[in-house]
């Protein structure tokens, strides 16, 4: 079954709100064929804190959500014969279980280069987990459902090079764990996914899919 595109996407019966500035999530919506805009919700994530790594990517995602709904006035999305409007927001960490077997030491995005590298090379010829959270809000119900999917990611061995590469491009520090699945430099030592790529960049369309179609029904 294709998860690429849903019966909504082909005609798209509702607006819909991406509350990320993510690159890779605006072309992952695009290729599910979903009109949107774009609204960035500007919280302090490292304000909020959670040890468990499924509680802090849901928790995130849920905060981006509330801030961006604080800026918008709910009662224009709730007038009556006004198409149902969506705001789908979505976090994502890397998982290092090398260092910490049982939990996984989580990693957001690099502060440093020296973190950058440190991550990066943890990766060559080895794996890295993943785990992503995705709410999608109804703002005409104020209805909110959420879900969590998990990936790994397997490498050959990365080249120094190409880790200084990346590192001095600059779009590691903008990434969980400086993870850059797609990138031309970072494909060709890919050795396997398991799990979707699309979960791994940040936005599952599966889950996607579902939560909206959830979020639509009554």
């Amino acid at each position: 079954m294709d998860t690429g595109s849903s019966p909504a996407a082909s005609q798209q019966t509702f607006q819909l709100i991406l509350g990320s500035s993510s690159v890779a999530r605006k072309n992952i919506l695009e290729e599910m064929g979903l009109e949107f805009q774009v609204m960035t919700a500007d919280i302090d994530e490292k304000s909020i804190r959670r040890e468990n790594p499924d509680d802090l990517v849901m928790v995130l995602a849920e905060a981006k959500a509330d801030a961006i709904m604080s800026r918008l006035n709910l009662a224009d999305y709730q007038k009556e014969g006004n198409q149902p409007t969506l705001l789908i927001t979505s976090d994502i960490v890397c998982l290092d279980y090398l260092c910490s077997p049982n939990l996984g030491i989580i990693r957001e995005k690099p502060i440093t280069k020296e973190e950058a590298r440190q991550f990066l090379k943890g990766y060559s010829g080895g794996h890295v987990s993943t785990v992503g959270s995705v709410v999608v809000t109804n703002l005409t119900t104020e209805k909110r459902l959420g879900s969590l999917d998990k990936a790994e990611v397997y490498f050959h061995d990365i080249p120094d090079e190409v880790i200084e590469n990346l590192i001095d491009e600059g779009v590691v520090f903008r990434v969980a764990g400086g993870l850059l699945l797609e990138h031309p430099l970072t494909l060709p030592f890919v050795e396997a996914v398991v799990g979707s790529s699309d979960s791994v960049m940040g936005l599952s369309k599966e889950i996607a899919n579902k939560l909206i179609h959830d979020a639509l029904s009554t």
